[in-house]
């Protein structure tokens, strides 16, 4: 039986402007309660701006019919929205924040302990209307406490915060004094505790390493409202959505599928478009030939004008966009070195200096060969960027052995860009290192990775995080290097420009070492995986797949040992108590005795308790309250049943707690 799934938020004819330029043309979106959509498109394409609408931070152009813009929300729709780098800013701690989710509850939680105490209250059974109404309010609170999980609301903020990378002893930490990427992790934490119906999410895997970002996508996997992500991590994308909306020229465009499965449908779409164009391109020129030969002949111009007409009642088709024709990164290199690049050999990972030195990882060593293709992962702040500057000798160790072999040549990207001069000029920074390159030398370089037109007159410190990566390619493209180095790659850059490294990265036959948090070029990439963690340095083969299905299958085996480990201890403990429970046949008998005084008691206690309730009724019956000596009669009778009741109930623990 299908499910039945309604609308959260539909949009239609959404158009925005900035400067003159129009980023969204008439958007129509719907989206669904189970939704999973993933909103791609290049920097500055308008996703931001559709969220911002979509949120009400922001309103779409108004516009004429038959374009009216329209945004329509179901009944109760709630929306959360994690913006990139909005983390949360309080006063509070952790968990008076977290349990701020919860605050209704936690009021109704608070009136059912004061309910329960006005029920409790002799006095509170002599106005029975008034405790009829207590005891429906009662009854209300709970019911609605129940269906909204009030019970599991520490269970809850456990599971998410947790989760998240915040164990219980930070639960007091103040807020404001958390660093920024926790605050944006608390941000998170927070949302998913809100569960709204729609959970819109803009780069949330920023700030999160690889444990957070796997429980994050399990957890997201269950979730049961609609899910829109803004996100640069394919792995992420492939992993969460059902369908990807692309936004190109101002367009929004849908495709059913992940990321991976968009891929391929966007290349077939493309292709179709391109032959589409070119076909139409084609047949103008014919008819725009006509006219043109046509129009001024009095026998011919009736036909050249018919042509005209057709011309322009024609929709026209656009030509799509072809990123890969404009984009050439490609890394190559003139010595080949010895096979045996690169030997660690019980180095540490230390910052600082002097007293504040901290070391991070004791002992690390590992070997790499020419043509390898490592990745080097590990948990945020164990010092994987550093490891990368040791290897370099850019930063000291205090101990072990490096040494690479002859002819190597290492070119290096450092995700902080630390050597580029910020006040040159783009065009400078590439002409400082190589004099002889021409103006037009170097704009054709930069113009295969994408930066063109006024930004190669800009500062390198003006232009985007994005377009400084692209400038460091383009310089290691000139460097020839047969070793790259690679710290955080795919940071900065969109979707395309990612591609397009990969593809160089891919067809690049030297030797590369990277660290990154990108999961899907780790799978695409790399041939071995090292782990570092604070003990140990564990290597995998292949990619990340590999890593994580070698990674469960450990915790796979680890916990089947530690089941069997329980199973034995417990067929222990019951071989220990099988001969404690050997007794002697007057000690079974004994045992049958008080079983069965038990029971006995048990009726009592029931018959007693029975009692109890006939007199507390006649006591409220107005014929025993007008009547002194009956009610004094009945109270004293009530109060030798409780005293009988209690004695009973007292037999009753003393002879259970003997059998156990």
């Amino acid at each position: 039986m299908e499910e039945n799934h309604y609308m959260v938020i539909s949009l239609e004819n959404i158009s925005k402007f900035y400067n003159g330029n129009q980023v969204l043309k008439n958007v129509a979106l719907t989206i669904e309660d189970n939704d999973r959509i993933g909103l791609i498109g290049i920097n500055g394409c308008g996703k931001s701006t559709l969220l911002k609408i979509i949120t009400g931070k922001e309103l779409p152009e108004t516009q004429q019919e038959p374009d009216v813009a329209h945004i329509s929300l179901s009944k109760n729709t709630t929306i959360g929205f994690l913006e990139q780098n909005s983390g949360l800013d309080r006063s509070c701690t952790i968990i008076e924040e977290m349990r701020s989710v919860f605050s209704d509850l936690l009021e109704i939680a608070e009136r059912m302990r004061e309910l329960e105490k006005l029920m409790a209250e002799p006095d509170s059974h002599n106005d029975e209307d008034n405790y009829n109404k207590i005891s429906m309010e009662y009854a209300q609170k709970t019911a609605y406490f129940e269906a909204n999980d009030g019970y599991l609301i520490n269970v809850n903020i456990n599971k998410v915060l947790n989760g998240m990378g915040f164990p219980t002893d930070t639960y007091d930490r103040i807020i404001s004094t958390l660093s920024g990427g926790e605050k944006t992790r608390l941000a998170l934490a927070k949302l998913l505790l809100e569960n709204p119906k729609l959970l819109i999410l803009d780069e949330p895997t920023n700030h999160l390493d690889f444990q957070t970002i796997m429980w994050l996508e399990e957890y997201l996997q269950e979730y049961k409202g609609a899910l829109l992500i803004v996100s640069h991590d394919r792995y992420f994308l492939d992993k969460l959505t059902t369908s990807i909306c692309e936004i190109e020229r101002g367009i929004l465009k849908r495709y059913k599928g992940n990321y991976s499965k968009f891929t391929v449908l966007k290349q077939e779409a493309v292709a179709r478009q391109l032959k589409e164009y070119e076909a139409q391109q084609e047949e103008i020129a014919k008819l725009q030939d006509f006219v043109d030969r046509n129009l001024v002949r009095a026998t011919t111009s009736n036909m050249a004008k018919s042509r005209i007409k057709k011309l322009e009642a024609m929709e026209l088709i656009e030509k799509p966009v072809l990123y890969e024709k404009s984009a050439k990164i490609k890394f190559e290199y003139d010595i080949t070195p010895p096979t045996d690049l690169l030997t660690v050999k019980d180095i540490d990972i230390s910052v600082g200096s002097g007293t504040d030195r901290k070391t991070l990882v004791e002992s690390l060593s590992f070997d790499v060969k020419r043509g390898e293709k490592l990745a080097v992962i590990g948990s945020n702040g164990i010092g994987k960027s550093t490891l990368l500057k040791i290897i370099q000798r850019k930063l000291p160790c205090s101990h072990g052995i490096i040494e690479w072999t002859k002819n190597v040549k290492i070119s290096y990207f450092d995700q902080e860009n630390a050597h580029l001069d910020l006040n040159k000029t783009v065009m400078d920074e590439v002409h400082s290192r190589y004099r002889t390159m021409s103006d037009c030398e170097i704009r054709s370089l930069l113009g295969c990775v994408r930066l063109v037109g006024e930004n190669v007159f800009k500062q390198v410190g003006v232009i985007s995080g994005g377009e400084r990566a692209k400038l460091c390619f383009a310089i290691m493209m000139l460097e020839r290097g047969n070793v790259l180095i690679l710290d955080e790659p795919t940071n900065h850059l969109d979707i395309d420009t990612k591609e397009v490294l990969e593809e160089a990265l891919c067809a690049f036959d030297g030797t590369i070492i990277f660290v990154s948090h990108d999961r899907y070029l780790l799978n695409k990439l790399s041939t071995r995986i090292i782990e570092i963690t604070e003990n140990s340095v564990e290597s995998y083969n292949g990619g990340f797949d590999d890593y994580i299905a070698v990674k469960r299958e450990k915790e796979a085996a680890e916990e089947a040992i530690a089941e069997r480990e329980k199973q034995e201890k417990a067929k222990q403990i019951a071989e220990e108590k099988k001969i404690k429970a050997y007794r002697s046949k007057e000690q079974r008998a004994a045992d049958a005795k008080k079983r069965n005084r038990i029971k006995e008691l048990e009726g009592e206690i029931e018959r007693l308790e029975t009692e109890m309730s006939v007199i507390q009724e006649e006591l409220a019956a107005p014929e025993v309250c007008s009547d002194y000596e009956l009610m004094q009669e009945k109270c004293a009778k009530l109060e030798e049943i409780k005293q009988l009741c209690s004695e009973y109930e007292d037999e009753w623990v003393i002879l259970s707690d003997e059998l156990q």
